[in-house]
């Protein structure tokens, strides 16, 4: 099988890495750099678990091959905390109980943070729209929209 030399930065990380032209980039993260954080919920791009920002936009990881990701930068759920703080989001949804299973918490992170990057005051609408593409099967969403709300206004106060 020929493989393909790409370069992208991974949580302001240079990696060069020899893929297949068929590895999705949800499986070079896991497989090639280590990075499990981003999940394989569904391998269709239904579930959102495989979440990360490639260029600053979230995506599903599942759905964008590696190959077309040469030069990108990409931000994964390993990549959203600092030297010795977590983010915003990263410590209100552990508070608000957002959290039960966690397999879907890297790409609500994920997203999350994407819209607060964008929008630091949402709506519960705009909340609620950005985390359209991620399913949770255990929390029934409240704790997660009171954990973007929070870490709305947590970003606000920091300011």
């Amino acid at each position: 099988m020929t493989l393909h030399e790409i370069h992208v930065t991974v949580n302001d990380e240079p990696e060069q890495v020899a893929v297949p032209a068929n590895m999705t980039l949800m499986r070079m993260l896991r497989e090639k750099l280590a990075l499990t954080g981003t999940k394989n919920g569904c391998s269709a791009g239904e579930c959102g678990a495989c979440t990360v920002l490639l260029n600053g936009e979230p995506v599903n990881s599942c759905m964008v091959l590696a190959v077309e990701c040469d030069g990108a930068r990409i931000v994964t759920v390993e990549g959203l905390a600092g030297e010795d703080r977590l983010a915003p989001v990263q410590e209100t949804i552990l508070r608000a109980g957002g959290v039960q299973c966690g397999f879907c918490t890297p790409g609500i992170l994920i997203s999350a943070h994407a819209l607060l990057e964008r929008n630091p005051t949402p709506s519960d609408d705009e909340i609620r729209e950005a985390l359209v593409g991620n399913l949770c099967r255990c929390t029934g969403y409240l704790p997660i929209l009171e954990s973007v709300r929070e870490a709305a206004r947590m970003q606000s106060a920091a300011g």
